[in-house]
């Protein structure tokens, strides 16, 4: 009988050491990340030195809200109910798996395993990302072209790209295609599985969207976030006394977020980077204020919040919340 017990009682502490592990890994991956980018990240906070002190307090209290938009946002893209402060502390761990991952990939597994946590379905909690994804990109760009119709003239493309337009359509001529070809080859191998999905998807979606409160959560949510973020690039753009209107700021982020979205990055790094950098200079800013701005804007909503993220994310794994 002793001998019977003893393969009874080894899983356990493998499994708890496991954990362990697991709750370790952001951590660490943490901690090389901002090593290794430590001399970007010193040359912004030296740029950050001479800014006003009181706007970046407000850009920094500005990211604490957008979390709160994201909650919403995910709340309202599913129908069953969600432990606020949970929802909250998984969006503000989300975001430091987001900066490893490319592709918001590492935000949507965090999100992923927490809401099987909660028991729903594997197909429930991908139409529930699939949902957010579509919200939170259709109201970025909605946004873009609603502040694009009221100041037309706030982004000087042909100053900064040559040929812009003959660049756009190129790039969308060329998207579309690798898109189609994509799509052909998918549908062809996974036509089963992506007909089960869209209709999970699409049921989702009609569910939630009879639901008033769920709604308003959803698209209410996915618009406050991308405004909130142009709102919060502006104020750095003011510590820095930079010579362009905020509005023009504001759309200039929204450009270059929307311009670098497609783009898979671990948390858009250098692709939003760049692409903010030249959506500045096309709205008139010196380069030398456009660089400092980005990096501001990267060390306030990244760099900062990273390390307490990466925390809160092994917190999380510890006590099986995600």
């Amino acid at each position: 009988m002793a001998l019977l017990r003893v393969p009874l009682t080894t899983p356990f502490p493998r499994r708890l050491t496991l954990r362990r592990i697991a709750c370790l890994v952001p951590i660490t991956v943490v901690a090389v990340w901002m090593v290794r980018h430590w001399q970007v990240i010193a040359s912004g906070g030296r740029g950050l030195l001479g800014a006003n002190a009181y706007w970046l307090l407000v850009a920094l209290t500005l990211t604490g809200v957008g979390l709160v938009t994201v909650s919403f946002t995910r709340q309202g893209a599913i129908l069953e109910p969600l432990p606020a402060g949970k929802l909250f502390a998984t969006q503000f761990a989300a975001g430091a798996a987001n900066h490893l991952l490319p592709a918001g990939l590492g935000a949507d597994a965090v999100n992923l395993r927490f809401l099987k946590g909660r028991g729903l379905p594997l197909a429930t909690c991908t139409a529930a990302l699939a949902l957010y994804s579509v919200a939170q990109s259709t109201s970025r760009i909605v946004l873009l072209l609603t502040l694009l119709v009221v100041f037309p003239h706030a982004l000087r493309l042909s100053g900064v790209l040559p040929h812009a337009p003959a660049l756009l359509l190129l790039s969308a001529g060329g998207g579309l295609i690798c898109t189609t070809v994509l799509a052909v080859i998918v549908v062809r191998r996974l036509r089963g599985t992506i007909g089960t999905f869209v209709g999970t998807a699409l049921t989702n979606a009609r569910s939630v969207h009879a639901r008033p409160a769920r709604a308003f959560a959803l698209w209410g949510g996915a618009l406050a976030y991308p405004a909130l973020q142009a709102t919060e690039f502006a104020v750095i753009a003011l510590a820095l006394d930079m010579p362009v209107a905020s509005i023009h700021v504001a759309i200039a982020y929204l450009a270059g977020a929307s311009a670098a979205a497609g783009v898979p990055s671990p948390g858009g790094l250098g692709t939003v980077d760049t692409a903010l950098v030249v959506a500045l200079m096309s709205a008139g800013s010196p380069v030398g204020i456009a660089t400092s701005t980005v990096l501001g804007y990267r060390i306030i909503t990244v760099w900062l919040p990273l390390l307490p993220a990466a925390l809160m994310l092994g917190a999380l794994v510890r006590r099986k919340v995600i």
